[in-house]
């Protein structure tokens, strides 16, 4: 199918409609304008102040800016290790960055850790790298890596048990976790055990949000049935590796997925509903948050876009998604990958 950079993709009327069939009338997504193409292994989405957003790649270590009208720019290099699946992984801007604050904040593997930095971004350039929170322990797999801003402009990483499964209920290590911290790194007094950790029990955690309510959600990887959709809550334990799902003495998730379903990976909240990105499951879910029918789940765009890395609410309320069908488990297109507006 060929794919064009306006519209619906090429699909026309019908193959839109075949995209939409299923979902729920107060959901109603669409596929809107390809933003930009020929990226490679899109990881990290934020958004600046003006609607345009700066998009990292995984394995190259690039970042681009994507304009919200469409194109993109390259504004930095990152240097990474880029083994396994770590690499340049999430971005966040920091939530003062139209206030004089113009830092830009990133998840990256090196050689020896995982570890989030903070850069100026002026004048269209990512300035030098300044270490925020370092040892942050790596792994083939189990990396993590999403960055989210939170209440009091304090910021949330993610992280994964790094291939070991000890790691996630010892609190005193970053592995398995939602982190959290100050801006500049340091650990905020009203974190639940002294130390970094907010949550744990995690496996890979790779998506973070706080939706309109104030309620915070996060997306998990399971390893051999459940994938899930978690509610976080401030020190709760999350059961990794002693349960996938439901388990007693553990917070229980909101939903779950088999792991041939989902793989999921960023989420973004609109409109009483969340959205995951699945790679494995080749899909955008959609997840109602609220009402009668709390909990169901609507699958979006199957197949059509392959392996859906990230998504997150642009200022104008649409929903921007990255495609990751270059990362060696994909089948890429002539255009692949992509950065895709979503009306909802």
């Amino acid at each position: 199918m060929s794919v064009g950079r306006r519209g619906f993709l090429g699909l026309g009327a019908a193959g839109a409609a075949t995209l939409l069939s299923g979902a729920p009338a107060d959901a109603a997504p669409r596929l809107g304008k390809v933003l930009a193409t020929g990226l490679e292994v899109p990881w990290g989405l934020a958004f600046l102040p003006n609607g345009d957003a700066l998009v990292s790649e995984r394995m190259s270590g690039r970042v681009w800016r994507v304009r919200k009208t469409g194109g993109r720019r390259l504004v930095g290099n990152i240097p990474t290790d880029a083994a396994g699946e770590g690499g340049l992984l999430g971005l966040a801007v920091h939530p003062q960055f139209a206030r004089g604050k113009n830092w830009v904040y990133a998840y990256v593997t090196t050689a020896t850790d995982n570890r989030i930095v903070r850069m100026r971004f002026a004048r269209n350039r990512l300035g030098r790298r300044r270490v925020v929170l370092a040892g942050i322990p790596k792994g083939h797999t189990h990396n993590g890596g999403r960055l989210m801003f939170g209440p009091g402009g304090m910021l949330f990483a993610s992280t994964g048990d790094a291939g070991d499964t000890s790691l996630s209920q010892d609190r005193s290590s970053l592995a398995g976790k939602i982190l959290r911290m100050t801006p500049t790194g340091k650990v905020p007094k009203r974190n639940p055990y002294g130390n970094y950790t907010w949550t744990y029990g995690h496996r890979n955690v790779q998506g973070l949000v706080i939706d309109d309510k104030g309620r915070f959600w996060a997306s998990e990887f399971g390893q051999n049935r459940l994938d899930e959709l978690n509610r976080i809550v401030k020190g709760g334990n999350y059961g990794w590796p002693v349960v996938e799902g439901r388990g007693p003495g553990y917070r229980d998730p909101f939903v779950t997925w088999t792991t041939a379903e989902c793989s999921p990976s960023g989420i973004a909240t609109a409109k009483g509903w969340a959205y995951v990105a699945a790679l494995r499951g080749r899909s955008l879910w959609a997840v109602k948050l609220n009402g009668a029918r709390r909990g169901r789940k609507v699958r979006l765009f199957e197949g059509r876009l392959g392996r859906i890395r990230t998504v997150e609410r642009a200022p104008d309320g649409s929903l921007w998604i990255t495609t990751s069908n270059r990362d060696g488990r994909g089948t890429p297109g002539p255009h692949d990958d992509r950065v895709i507006r979503v009306r909802v």
